[in-house]
């Protein structure tokens, strides 16, 4: 918002010329961002930048490869979708995106501050491990004790602020009345700084201020990589829901359309909703003929009429004509929300998955604290001496520190992640890489997932030369799918369009022109007055010269279809397909596919309870759909994956999001994800082997300052570089 200052009568002209107040004014220029994911160089960069700049109306435009997003300014009418266009015309796939809804990924505040913290850690351990050096190397007497002042006075203030998430966590685990991993790193802390500073005023001779500081600085940068992992997934599923603008055109009393917020739109509200645009409301249709794509929430390939009378659901997309519908349900009341409720029951058994993690803890916390209150006990019974059997539990406690425990899944899980990234999938959720490689049975959607969900055309080599001609040219009279198809095949296959009259499409019907002053159809069968049925989709062109003829489609596969599934089945899991769409449409992908199990025109529901039934029985199901009517599912399974082109609600019930259209990386993860919970494991027994190592020496006595540095910086690197392995 800017503002202009505002002069008012004065006495002298300096009163005259000073501010008095400033008045609101109208935005002078829109921010706008368009989603560019195809753009990979510097030449890419100028190519759009130079393309935008020349529209009239762009002040400036500027691209960030890394985000692959571009940022513009221009004069307020201007808006993002206006743009799109421009960046499908130099040849680069551009999305409009909400800045509103990309505002909370603009800052990391969190990961900041866990950054700054591990650098303070980092910078004070180096200072105090140069004093430690000294001490183990033989300073002795005053020398000691003042290297061990200082090193407290640097150890203190960096622990306080350094360790303040373990101690808040610590906290709160306590207030409810439970142990995880932060309360035995708090309390080795707290001992380890009372009884050096215990010991540095008794001028005793070791002090475990670094180990102290050490292990702040490993276990903050496991939490840093986790930090960092989650925080990336955030981000692009942000980027990802921005690409849905929840905007509506509502019809005021003159008629005129209004651009509105969806979320503005009440009960009774006409609403126009043109060619390409998707239903914002559940309503009845007023005015207009068309169809309707409803493969998104039905799973059905086919459009539907859509025509006065009729009914329509949110989310469905409009096709050919303007509809006026009448809203009959908005908001929570529509069968988007609906659908909603479905999700809420289906991730509620999820959320009792206990991570590797949280198991370890459960056993690590309450170990650690007997094996340190039994070395106390038994050393104060021992000696009768107070300072050596608190040293002794000290000891204990910090060198079974849980700097491998605590480095173990976050560094497995970064470099799993960042490996599927560099494959086209994004890690969601924190325990999906182990929930994934547990996984023996795959579900499949099959409309916008298994398929493209864009027809193609199987009989064209039947046509005669003037047959495609002039289906070509009434094809390219419409945006229906199976015309964008037809003209596609088509100009492929080297056919020219035929010189057509008074071309026009008929909203729910097909398209008519005049060929030598003769009528031509390309559209329904009943329209065009073909007979018979056909079984596979097909549109039909009537040349006025005997019968009308049927040109067939069928479903195009989506990239790596076939080897998604000969991979996994290979790899000895159950692979099963279920759809809402036909019996015919689905039978026929599964013998494409060789997938033995199928089910076809299934609703949300029996999607969702099949999942349930299947889990019931011990499988642990990944389901992998994109529509709305897979939401439920992708939410009951053990783990799901969901393309980036799917809805916002379907990838927000996903675990993984597929980035790039190719299905192949999913076997892919899948390999991943078993060799990620093996590392884990892996490292779960280094760090076991280490504690069975150095608990007796600490028990014992045994254990200096400098041996718990030497083993806590082993193990930590030891399972680092393990899970490196992934990479």
């Amino acid at each position: 918002m800017t503002a202009q200052m505002h002069h008012q009568t004065a006495v002298c002209p300096g009163c005259a010329a000073a501010p008095t107040e400033a008045i609101a004014q109208a935005p002078t220029e829109a921010r706008l961002a368009i989603s560019l994911p195809t753009i990979h160089c510097q030449a890419c960069i100028s190519a759009v930048e130079r393309g935008l700049s020349q529209v009239p109306g762009v002040r400036s435009a500027r691209v960030n490869l890394t985000l692959k997003r571009a940022l513009v300014e221009a004069e307020p009418e201007m808006r993002a979708a206006d743009l799109v266009p421009i960046c499908a015309s130099l040849g680069y796939e551009a999305h409009e995106l909400d800045l509103a809804a990309l505002a909370a990924t603009e800052t990391d505040r969190a990961g900041r501050e866990l950054l700054l913290r591990l650098a303070v850690a980092g910078f004070a351990s180096m200072n105090v491990m140069l004093l430690s050096i000294s001490v183990w190397s033989g300073a002795s007497d005053a020398t000691r004790d003042m290297f061990h002042w200082i090193s407290a006075a640097i150890t203190f203030p960096a622990i306080v602020y350094s360790g303040h998430p373990f101690f808040k966590n610590a906290w709160q685990a306590l207030r409810a009345r439970r142990l995880n991993m932060d309360v035995p790193i708090v309390l080795a802390l707290l001992l380890a700084l009372l009884t050096s500073l215990w010991e540095t005023t008794l001028s005793g001779e070791h002090a475990y201020f670094d180990a102290a500081l050490t292990l702040t600085f490993f276990l903050l940068a496991g939490r840093y990589l986790d930090h960092r992992t989650r925080a990336a997934a955030r981000s692009a599923a942000e980027e990802l829901a921005a690409l849905e603008v929840p905007r509506a055109w509502r019809l005021d009393k003159q008629g005129q359309e209004v651009e509105v917020s969806v979320a503005d739109l009440t009960i009774g509200d006409l609403i126009r909703v043109r060619p390409g645009g998707r239903m914002p409301v559940d309503g009845e249709i007023t005015e207009g003929r068309s169809e309707l794509d409803r493969s998104l929430l039905t799973g059905e390939t086919l459009p539907v009429l859509a025509e006065p009378g009729g009914l329509v659901s949110a989310g469905e997309v409009n096709l050919t004509g303007p509809l006026t519908i009448r809203a009959t349900a908005v908001g929570a009341e529509t069968s988007l929300h609906r659908m909603a409720d479905l999700v809420a029951i289906a991730e509620s058994g999820r959320s009792r998955y206990t991570s590797l993690a949280d198991s370890a803890a459960k056993l690590y916390a309450p170990g650690v604290h007997i094996l340190s209150a039994l070395a106390f006990v038994g050393w104060y019974l021992y000696t009768c001496d107070l300072r050596t059997a608190l040293n002794i539990a000290a000891a204990v406690l910090i060198i079974t520190c849980p700097c491998a425990l605590g480095l173990a899944v976050p560094a497995v899980t970064t470099a799993a992640s960042g490996r599927l990234f560099r494959a086209g999938l994004l890690v969601k959720h924190a325990t999906a890489l182990e929930r994934l490689a547990e996984v023996d049975t795959v579900v499949f959607d099959k409309t916008g997932t298994l398929t493209e969900g864009a027809p193609e055309v199987v009989n064209l080599d039947t046509l005669s030369p003037k047959e495609r001609s002039v289906a070509l040219a009434l094809a390219s009279g419409s945006s229906h799918p199976l015309a964008i198809a037809l003209s596609r095949a088509a100009r492929d296959a080297g056919a020219e369009p035929a010189v057509l009259e008074d071309l026009r499409e008929v909203p729910g019907y097909g398209t008519e022109a005049r060929l030598n002053g003769q009528p031509v159809r390309l559209g329904r069968a009943a329209w065009v007055g073909a007979r018979g049925t056909q079984e596979q989709t097909a549109t039909w062109l009537d040349l006025g010269e005997g019968a009308p003829v049927a040109i067939c489609f069928k479903d195009a596969l989506r990239a790596g279809a076939e080897e998604v599934v000969r991979a996994l089945q290979g790899a000895g899991k159950d692979v099963l397909l279920i759809s809402g769409d036909t019996t015919a449409a689905v039978e026929d992908l599964a013998k494409r596919l060789g997938i033995q199990s199928w089910v076809a025109e299934a609703l949300p529901e029996d999607k969702a309870a099949r999942i349930a039934e299947l889990t019931q029985t011990g499988r642990k199901v990944l389901m992998v759909g994109d529509g709305l009517n897979d939401t439920a599912a992708l939410a009951g399974a053990h783990v799901s994956i969901s393309p980036a082109s799917a809805l916002d609600a379907a990838r927000v019930a996903s675990d993984i999001v597929l980035l790039g259209k190719d299905l192949a990386p999913i076997a892919e993860a899948c390999g991943v994800a078993e060799r990620a919970t093996r590392r884990i494991r892996e490292n779960f027994q280094i760090a076991t082997l280490y504690n069975v190592i150095a608990v007796p020496l600490a028990i014992a006595g045994l254990a200096t300052p400098l041996i718990a540095a030497l083993a806590m910086s082993t193990s930590s690197i030891t399972v680092s570089l393990n899970a490196l392995r992934l990479r």
